[in-house]
């Protein structure tokens, strides 16, 4: 493994003693850094190029990364990182072109200028759109960083009401992005939906809806050339188990959710019609 992979896994950031232990000599990282794969952010604090901007901006005015800028330094699912970045300078002037985020309440990161956890993910809640801040929640929350009634109690009375409705919407398990938020969609529909059902002869689906439609969500994975064999036998023992399949990839559950309501409503009414009877 090189140095830009390791730190890649490590969210983009290492300190020179932890590059030491993983194998990475002073010899090594000197070389990563003439030859700018890496970048020093700050005495003994490295990171990739593409990180090294926002950390060395909060660090150049003695700020903390918050809410989305700070997701990669806790591995937290995103959907979309462009943007402004943000920061919560305490008590002193906002940084120009940044999202400015109110003072820090709890513990911050051991040893980079990032807010701790817990204040990301208020910040997110209480700043982002709705979904943006459900997957930051979501992934968190599953991983047992954070618990959906910490962070309940931390967004009290009624200007709080938005963000708390986010986490009504955190499952406690999801297996992708897209999961996540197919859930909110289906639920905002007002379907009656079970999650990670396990069917006789099928295994395990993502989505069971209405106890009649199964839904599943594919990720990259799913055009590899041996997970479609195994999908296509898996949709055909759905049919013949006497249930109907639906399939959605990463376009549809995450810029086109209305279309993909749709044809799960579409189906649910022709099913009840009888559409799908023997004939």
């Amino acid at each position: 493994m090189d140095i830009q992979t390791y730190l890649r896994q490590r969210g983009g950031v290492a300190r020179t003693a932890t590059l030491h232990r993983a194998g990475f000599p002073r010899t090594c990282v000197d070389r990563a850094l003439i030859a700018g794969h890496i970048a020093r952010i700050r005495r003994g604090v490295y990171a990739l190029p593409q990180d090294a901007g926002v950390l060395g901006l909060a660090l150049q005015h003695n700020a903390l990364l918050t809410c989305l800028s700070a997701a990669s330094a806790y591995q937290l699912w995103t959907l979309d990182n462009a943007g402004p970045v943000h920061l919560s300078p305490g008590h002193k002037k906002a940084v120009p072109g940044s999202i400015t985020h109110g003072r820090i309440q709890h513990a911050v990161h051991p040893w980079l200028p990032v807010a701790g956890l817990a204040d990301v993910l208020i910040h997110a809640l209480r700043c982002l759109p709705e979904l943006e801040a459900l997957v930051m929640v979501q992934c968190a929350a599953q991983r047992g960083d954070v618990t959906v009634g910490f962070l309940r109690r931390k967004l009290p009375g009624n200007r709080n009401a938005r963000a708390r409705s986010v986490l009504d919407y955190v499952i406690p398990r999801a297996d992708s992005v897209l999961e996540v938020l197919a859930n909110y969609h289906f639920r905002m529909a007002g379907l009656y939906v079970r999650r990670h059902v396990e069917l006789q002869g099928v295994g395990e689906v993502d989505f069971l809806i209405e106890d009649c439609l199964v839904v599943e969500t594919d990720g990259a994975t799913h055009l590899e050339a041996k997970q479609v064999k195994k999908d296509r036998v898996r949709n055909n023992a759905t049919v013949v188990g006497g249930r109907l399949c639906l399939r959605f990839g990463y376009v549809e559950v995450v810029h086109h959710p209305q279309r993909m309501v749709a044809q799960v409503l579409a189906v649910l009414e022709q099913s009840r019609q009888g559409a799908f009877s023997a004939r």
